[in-house]
């Protein structure tokens, strides 16, 4: 049944999105050197690496230029790209991981390999699912950089806080999972993408 609602809700999304996605990709190809769509190696289910997709929102060869996590103000990040972050529309190609396979709507978030490899006990419960495009950790951190502003060493606060919190609401959102619960997640992301939603899910339940 969750892959039969992933696939229909995946598809759906994709086709009515299609023109605003054309022209989020115009837009970031005005901004900026280099391609529109962004792709990087992330962990899935069973431990199945995997390609993820989203709207590049750092200048080209960013990844070479500093550390995997981004805090405010990073001067790597475009302008276009600062508004795709804050609304999290460069997350919708994702949308393509879903119909794939390698992702569903709602689930554990995929981390990059060096992450999941410092928290793989922990990842061997949450990867025996897919990863999702959004889950309660996806809302309540939907704005990250901003908790990781100011930080001498964003990366050591992303791994020594925000993580553990993340597997934490992972593991808890796995515990009491639903399709009630996703259809709910699925729409105050939808919300939050078009600014109208509240980031944080524990003010939203």
């Amino acid at each position: 049944m969750k892959r039969m609602v992933d696939i229909a809700v995946a598809a759906t999304l994709l086709i009515l999105l299609a023109p605003g996605l054309a022209v989020v990709a115009i837009l970031i190809r005005l901004d900026s050197r280099g391609p529109a769509l962004f792709r990087q190696e992330r962990v899935g289910k069973n431990f199945r690496r995997f390609r993820i997709y989203k709207f590049r929102t750092m200048v080209a060869g960013a990844a070479a230029k500093g550390p995997a996590i981004t805090a405010n103000a990073d001067p790597r990040v475009t302008r276009v790209g600062s508004w795709l972050r804050r609304t999290k529309i460069d997350e919708l190609p994702q949308l393509w991981n879903v119909l794939r396979g390698d992702m569903s709507m709602v689930g554990p978030r995929p981390e990059l390999p060096q992450y999941v490899d410092r928290f793989k006990e922990q990842y061997r419960e949450l990867l025996t699912v897919r990863p999702g495009l959004t889950d309660p950790s996806s809302l309540k951190y939907a704005d990250e950089a901003r908790w990781l502003a100011g930080a001498a060493d964003p990366e050591e606060i992303y791994v020594s806080r925000i993580l553990p919190d993340k597997l934490a609401s992972a593991r808890q959102y796995l515990n009491g999972s639903s399709l009630r619960m996703d259809l709910k997640l699925m729409l105050l992301t939808l919300l939050r993408v078009f600014g109208w939603g509240d980031s944080q899910w524990g003010d939203s339940q």
